[in-house]
C-alpha cells in the first residue's frame, strides 16, 4: 500500500491545563482502562457448543485476512499553512523489495483532498492501492528522480528530490538536518485512516523509529515554481526542541485488514490441531469439542509481526447451526511501541448466509509515555479516535460449500 500518512495537522491546544484538570483527566482514563481490561477478561475463551450443529465439517475457512505491503522508509513534508495552489504536502516513500522493485515515489497532497504520484521507472505500482489516499487517486506520472535520496542518520533526516509535475512546474525539496542532539523516537500507528472517503481496508501504517525533523541546525527548502513554501511546525516541543512538523520512520509497516473481497474463499491448509495457514497468514486455532475455531491470525514481515486475536475465538462457519449468533472481541497488535487497536464483532447465520461484522470501536491505544507526544494525542483525537468511524461487513454464501463465496467490504461511518 502508498497510502499518504497523517495528512491532518495537529490542532493549537487551547489556553494552559491545570494541573487539578490533569490529575482529573488521568483517574478518569485510568478507571476506564481497568474497566475496559475487566471487560474483556469476562469474554468466554470458548464458544457456547450449542451454536453448532450436529454435523462436522473437515473443511475451515477464515472470513478475515491481513495484508502486508512492504516499505522501506518515508518522509512526510506538509506545508498547509504556506499552501501552493495545488499542493499542500509531498510524501517521499522508498521501496526495495520483491514486489515494488527498487526505487522511489512522491506522493503530492493536493488542495482538493486527492493526491498525484510520481515515481522512478522501474518500480511496480498499482494504482487502486490509492483509494484510501484521502479523496483517492489523481494523476500517476513517470519520473526521472535521478538524483533523488532519502536516508536518516544519527543527525536526522538527510534528503533530496526533484521533479516537474503534471502541468510542467518545477519542484525541488531539500532536507538536511545536522542536530547533534540525541533523537529520541517512538512508536506511531499513522492517522492516514482519517482522510479516506471511499476505504477498501482498514490502513495500519506502523512506524516505527517515528520522530520530527528539528527546526535548530537544519536546513529546509521546499520550492514549487520557484516559490519557497514555509513547513510547517508543531505548537509545543517534544523533548526540550522545537520541532518541524516534517516527519519520517526509516522502518514503517503497512498492513491492511480485511481488504475488500467478493468472490471465493480458499480452504485454510490444516497444518496441526492448533495452527492453519492460507499462504504466509497464519491462524491459531483451539478445539471446540471436534471444532476448529480460529483465535488469532499472524503475519509476519522480516522481523516484524502484527496479529489479530479474538475472544472469544471465530466459530466454526460450515458448522454453525441455522440462527446462531457469536459476538466477541478483536484486538489488533504489533510492536508494543505502536500500541493496538480493539474492537467489537459479530457473526450471525440466517439459511445459507452467515453474517458478519467488525468495529474497531475502541479505536488506537497508544502505548506511549512522552508527556507531550500524549497531549497532542489528546488535543488532536482524531490520532486515536478515526478507527471508530469504520465499519466492516461480510456476507458468506454457504449455500455451495465447494466453493464457499464472499462479498465484503468497509465503510466510514461518520
Amino acid at each position: 500500500m502508498k497510502e499518504c500518512l497523517l495528512k491532518r495537522k495537529w490542532q493549537q491546544p487551547r489556553g494552559v491545563l491545570s494541573l487539578a484538570f490533569l490529575a482529573v483527566a488521568f483517574l478518569v482514563v485510568t478507571l476506564f482502562l481497568y474497566w475496559r481490561r475487566a471487560s474483556a477478561a469476562a469474554l468466554p475463551s470458548h464458544n457456547p457448543v450449542e451454536i453448532y450443529d450436529t454435523a462436522v465439517s473437515d473443511q475451515l475457512y477464515a472470513p478475515v485476512h491481513l495484508h502486508i505491503d512492504p516499505m522501506a522508509g518515508l518522509l512526510l513534508v506538509n506545508f498547509e499553512n504556506d499552501p501552493d495552489e495545488i499542493y499542500i504536502g509531498f510524501e517521499p516513500q522508498l521501496f526495495d523489495d520483491a514486489i515494488h522493485g527498487q526505487g522511489l515515489i512522491v506522493i503530492a497532497w493536493r488542495v482538493d483532498g486527492r493526491v498525484d504520484v510520481y515515481h522512478q521507472p522501474g518500480l511496480t505500482l498499482d494504482p487502486e492501492t490509492y483509494d484510501i489516499a484521502g479523496g483517492g487517486l489523481n494523476e500517476m506520472l513517470e519520473r526521472p528522480l535521478s538524483d533523488a535520496y532519502y536516508r536518516v542518520n544519527e543527525a536526522g533526516v538527510d534528503a533530496y528530490f526533484a521533479f516537474e509535475d503534471a502541468i510542467g512546474r518545477p519542484i525541488a525539496v531539500t532536507i538536511q538536518e545536522k542536530n547533534q542532539r540525541e533523537r529520541k523516537p517512538f512508536g506511531l500507528l499513522a492517522p492516514m485512516g482519517s482522510a479516506a472517503t471511499d476505504p477498501s481496508a482498514l490502513p495500519l501504517v506502523y512506524l516505527h523509529d517515528f520522530y520530527f525533523v528539528r527546526q535548530a541546525d537544519t536546513t529546509i527548502s521546499i520550492k514549487v515554481d520557484g516559490q519557497e513554501r514555509q513547513p510547517d511546525t508543531l505548537p509545543l516541543p517534544i523533548d526540550g526542541t522545537r520541532m518541524t512538523f516534517i516527519r519520517y520512520s526509516p522502518d514503517p509497516l503497512i498492513a491492511t485488514l480485511n481488504p475488500a473481497h467478493d468472490g471465493p474463499l480458499a480452504p485454510l491448509t490444516m497444518v496441526s490441531p492448533t495452527e492453519a495457514q492460507l499462504g504466509d497468514l497464519q491462524f491459531d486455532l483451539v478445539d471446540n469439542q471436534g471444532r476448529p475455531e480460529i483465535a488469532a491470525m499472524r503475519r509476519a514481515y522480516n522481523e516484524r509481526e502484527v496479529s489479530v486475536a479474538f475472544t472469544p475465538p471465530l466459530p466454526h462457519l460450515l458448522s454453525l447451526a441455522d440462527g446462531a449468533e457469536s459476538n466477541g472481541r478483536f484486538t489488533i497488535s504489533a510492536d508494543p511501541s505502536v500500541g493496538t487497536v480493539a474492537g467489537t464483532y459479530q457473526i450471525t447465520r440466517q439459511g445459507d448466509e452467515v453474517r458478519m461484522e467488525m468495529v474497531p470501536s475502541q479505536g488506537w491505544q497508544p502505548n506511549e509515555n512522552k508527556r507531550a507526544v500524549r497531549l497532542i494525542y489528546w488535543v488532536a483525537s482524531d490520532f486515536t479516535n478515526w478507527p471508530k468511524t469504520y465499519r466492516w461487513t461480510a456476507v458468506i454464501d454457504l449455500s455451495q460449500p465447494q466453493p464457499v463465496t464472499m462479498q465484503s467490504g468497509w465503510q466510514r461511518t461518520e
